[in-house]
């Protein structure tokens, strides 16, 4: 009986880690070049970006600028009573994902540029901008990308200063990676 009831949890532990997770990405880091990024370690982040969710379909902030070449850790904060999930990407992209998700509501992802985090929860993403451009995010369970809740992420070229209009929602990452996220 017992050995049945760890088989059962190691079972139910393992199909957990195929989803986001409770706030962020599970399972080992995919490092994969996309074309806003490359995911990082929290570790290496120099600097943390807490966004806002909630149920009016928007992100606080909405608008975000980053450098080329940072390493930035978002804290995602779900201030709502339903689910939401922040969601990298190129318009394009997340245009086709959303589709898709309309298609297949339930639908499991999981992608180191994705957090999914239930109401008055945290989720986090380690993320290198190693490419200058013009990126966007997006909740984009059914319905919520329709009603327009995304935002816009602006990768300032190598050598040019980001604006300062994202500093209030922007503090230093801790040296040892950890930041305001519990263990």
């Amino acid at each position: 009986m017992h050995a049945a009831l760890v088989a059962i949890a190691l079972l139910g532990a393992s199909l957990g880690a195929a989803a986001h997770g409770e706030g962020g990405h599970a399972g080992p880091l995919k490092r994969e070049q996309k074309d806003w990024g490359i995911a990082a370690e929290a570790k290496e982040a120099r600097r943390t970006i807490t966004v806002g969710m909630n149920d009016a379909m928007r992100f606080v902030p909405d608008r975000l600028e980053v450098r080329q070449g940072e390493t930035v850790r978002f804290v995602i904060r779900n201030d709502g009573k339903v689910m939401h999930e922040f969601v990298l990407g190129t318009k394009k992209e997340l245009d086709a994902h959303a589709e898709m998700m309309m298609k297949h509501p339930g639908m499991e992802h999981d992608e180191p540029y994705m957090a999914h985090v239930a109401p008055g929860k945290t989720g986090e993403i380690t993320w290198t901008f190693n490419r200058a451009g013009e990126f966007d995010f997006a909740c984009l369970i059914a319905g919520h990308y329709q009603a327009g809740m995304v935002g816009k992420l602006k990768v300032v070229a190598s050598g040019k200063p980001a604006k300062t209009t994202t500093q209030a929602a922007t503090q230093p990452a801790k040296a040892d990676g950890h930041g305001a996220h519990k263990h």
